[in-house]
């Protein structure tokens, strides 16, 4: 049985946490599939990189109303996949042979715990002083019947097909849907979207919610309030039945792709028998410091938060980091503000509550909407969709949260998370800063102004 001082069940934003302030301890990372997590592999980082392309095929498409004559002759769907996976799949290697060449035990068998801080690694039992759990989650599979007969895609999968199908039937409306619903549809699949709830992006702020079904409805067909009851084959692809409002439909389509959310990995870690204790979904329950149960073990990123965020996994991995250096000094994650984007067309961008969200539980609010077509900018893009809205605290004037749709909106945003995370209030970030003009972050400032 080998003894370490510290084990990092997986090797995303927990192969992070390690530098050169933990060199001197013996070290083992257990990972049975690529390093770099969901995010580098499956995820983030390759979705966007389609996302970079389909932005510039609508871009082409849209350029008319610019007075720009232009068309898209073809889409290379081989030429985009290979340059996304020549550059993202040989990092596995390079980033294993550099944990071991530098002393790290790296294990590429799955792990299990059979005991509080005992893993069993293929025919091995390992045990250490430290164990950081960070192995991610996966793709929920619904129950769907006749799903297992038939083929079908993740987001794990789908970026690594062979060419663009015709036609896709996507069940799920939200982030993921919406963002590959805009790559295949504008590399020109005829895209249909079923969602349970009466809006796609069901999460998000209900104006930005609305309009952003308002504008994929007529990209893709969209059928809300829809249940899937089943699927089988069909001789070009799949049909999915489909109960919506209006009664039965059968759609068939080429492909299939299944986006219902993700799960956490906690039970093909058997984190029960390692003592862990788990919340009603499965993730790991941890204090402000990511601890669990069981001392001596830390977990962090999706694993044990509902965020699914790359961003809030890589500050999570920070925290562990610092309070493994420093048990005398134990830190939490300071900022409490999650801020997210989806990478859609257009795209959307948020932080802090929800208009909703505030009206369920009663906290008062002011509330300011600016359209992009009001800023000089916006009259360049000849944007008349987008928006950025704002919500204030109307006591102290602070930010209670954030939402933009249209173009840059991830990028937009960045000033009201700063402004957030810092306790500044609404005059502060309005009338003490300069906004470039006649940049699009003025549509950012005038929603400020007009608070």
């Amino acid at each position: 049985m080998q003894h370490y001082d510290l084990v990092l069940l997986g090797a995303g934003s927990g192969s992070m946490l390690l530098n050169d302030e933990l060199a001197h301890l013996r070290v083992a990372i257990v990972e049975p599939d690529r390093f770099g997590g969901t995010c580098l592999n499956r995820g983030c980082i390759p979705s966007k990189m389609f996302v970079v392309a389909a932005d510039a095929v609508e871009g082409v498409r849209a350029a008319a109303r610019l007075g720009v004559d232009a068309t898209v002759e073809h889409v290379d769907w081989k030429a985009i996949r290979d340059r996304v996976f020549h550059r993202i799949d040989p990092l596995h290697d390079s980033a294993l042979n550099y944990r071991r060449e530098n002393g790290v035990n790296v294990y590429t068998e799955e792990g299990r715990f059979v005991a509080p801080q005992v893993l069993r690694v293929g025919t091995e039992q390992i045990t250490a002083d430290t164990f950081v759990v960070a192995v991610g989650s996966r793709p929920v599979v619904p129950d769907i019947p006749g799903l297992g007969t038939v083929p079908y895609h993740t987001s794990d999968t789908i970026m690594r097909i062979d060419e663009v199908p015709a036609s896709m039937v996507v069940i799920g409306g939200g982030f993921i849907a919406a963002e590959f619903s805009h790559v295949f549809g504008a590399f020109g699949t005829d895209v249909t979207i079923v969602q349970r709830g009466p809006r796609l992006l069901m999460a998000e702020d209900e104006q930005v919610s609305a309009r952003f079904t308002e504008l994929a409805s007529q990209r893709h067909r969209a059928l809300l309030e829809a249940t899937v009851t089943s699927v089988e084959r069909h001789a070009d692809g799949v049909a999915v039945t489909v109960t919506c409002p209006s009664g039965d439909h059968v759609v068939r389509a080429a492909m299939l792709l299944v986006c219902v959310g993700r799960r956490p990995n906690t039970d093909r870690l058997d984190a029960t028998a390692g003592g862990l204790e788990l919340d009603e979904h499965g993730h790991i329950a941890t204090d402000g410091a990511y601890r669990t149960s069981v001392p001596g073990v830390w977990a962090l990123g999706d694993v044990a938060n509902h965020f699914q965020l790359k961003h809030m996994a890589n500050a999570e991995s920070r925290i562990v980091r610092h309070n493994l250096l420093h048990p005398e000094d134990v830190r939490t994650l300071a900022n409490k503000v999650a801020p997210h984007a989806v990478f859609t067309n257009p795209q959307i961008a948020s932080v802090g509550l929800t208009e909703q969200e505030a009206r369920r539980r009663k906290i008062e609010y002011l509330v300011s909407v600016r359209d992009y077509a009001e800023t000089a900018y916006g009259w360049a893009l000849e944007d008349t969709t987008s928006f950025v809205k704002v919500l204030a605290n109307p006591l102290d004037h602070t930010i209670l949260g954030a939402h933009i749709i249209g173009p840059q909106a991830a990028t937009l945003i960045q000033p009201l998370i700063q402004a957030m995370t810092l306790g500044l209030t609404v005059d502060q970030v309005a009338r003490d800063v300069l906004y470039i003009h006649p940049a699009l972050t003025e549509v950012v400032e005038q929603a400020l102004l007009a608070l």
